[in-house]
């Protein structure tokens, strides 16, 4: 078996493969984080000091988190079940169940950059992590049944020098079709274009700017989500700082383009604020609900 840093840094293709790296995460955090947590706001931050070093593990949201390696072993046969009644367009969903989706997901997520925290630099694990986040919400797509791809559109235009191209990276498209119909040359309007991305910071502009530019260029509208993990981040060493500008969310919304929904697998508070409960959810409501209405629309 490889090392864990290396099963990290490995691109997951299955479901079962983020189970069995999140089972080894869970098994090994209890032996390297010390008992020393500072708890603020409903966020756990946690400590591991070996050798002299010390180092912070991300924020985790204790009401979401699953801490234990045999708690989560016990969900997997209950989330395989709700992953079925997705698949089954059931249109009645408990409380309970939409938060075993959000928790089950997110502990995955989480469980990933912790490991990540614990036995690589920051610089070199932020893509990888990034890239597990984009994966992972692959993997529940196609599981439940939905045809999907990552795409780049090439955007030609003139220059001096002659035609060049630029490439608009679209992590995923969603399709209602047996196959992803949209390509590198356009896109399909019935098709969803999705941005998946551990946090907004920095990127919630791009997307209303995608999507504007998008739209211009295969000349009809065009469906466009975001999907996030969350929006929070440790500040110094006992704090923490929620990253989501809703001001400017707005007002990117109001003057620039609307998309058709933010989703977040650990909602910042905000997001179940008046307007702003408009526009962003739990992922559990696009799986369980949305994706659905939007695919048929």
């Amino acid at each position: 078996m490889a090392s864990l840093i290396v099963d990290l840094q490995e691109k997951k293709t299955t479901l079962a493969d983020f189970e069995n790296l999140t089972i080894r995460i869970l098994d090994y955090l209890p032996n390297v984080i010390s008992d020393e947590v500072t708890e603020k706001n409903g966020y756990n931050i946690h400590v591991s000091k070996s050798a002299g070093i010390t180092k912070f593990l991300r924020p985790i949201n204790h009401r979401l988190f699953i801490y234990s390696a045999d708690e989560f072993r016990n969900e997997q046969v209950r989330f395989r079940s709700l992953i079925q009644k997705i698949r089954d367009k059931s249109d009645y969903w408990t409380l309970e169940e939409k938060h075993l989706i959000d928790s089950y997901l997110y502990t995955i997520q989480q469980s990933i950059g912790a490991g990540f925290d614990l036995l690589a630099n920051q610089n070199s694990a932020r893509k990888h992590v990034g890239n597990r986040f984009e994966e992972l919400i692959k993997v529940i797509f196609t599981e439940i049944g939905i045809a999907n791809k990552k795409t780049v559109l090439q955007i030609p235009y003139q220059t001096d020098e002659g035609e060049k191209t630029y490439k608009c990276e679209n992590d995923l498209i969603l399709s209602p079709y047996p196959k992803v119909k949209s390509s590198g040359k356009h896109l399909d309007e019935k098709e969803i274009v999705v941005s998946a991305k551990t946090t907004s910071k920095d990127r919630m502009g791009k997307m209303f700017i995608d999507k504007i530019l998008l739209e211009r260029f295969v000349q009809h509208d065009q469906k466009v989500i975001g999907i996030f993990l969350n929006d929070v981040q440790r500040k110094e060493d006992n704090n923490i700082g929620f990253t989501l500008v809703s001001g400017l969310f707005m007002v990117y919304s109001k003057f620039l383009t609307e998309l058709e929904g933010i989703y977040y697998l650990d909602p910042p508070p905000n997001a179940f604020k008046e307007p702003y409960n408009q526009y962003m959810k739990s992922f559990s409501e696009l799986v369980t609900k949305d994706i659905w209405n939007l695919l048929t629309a």
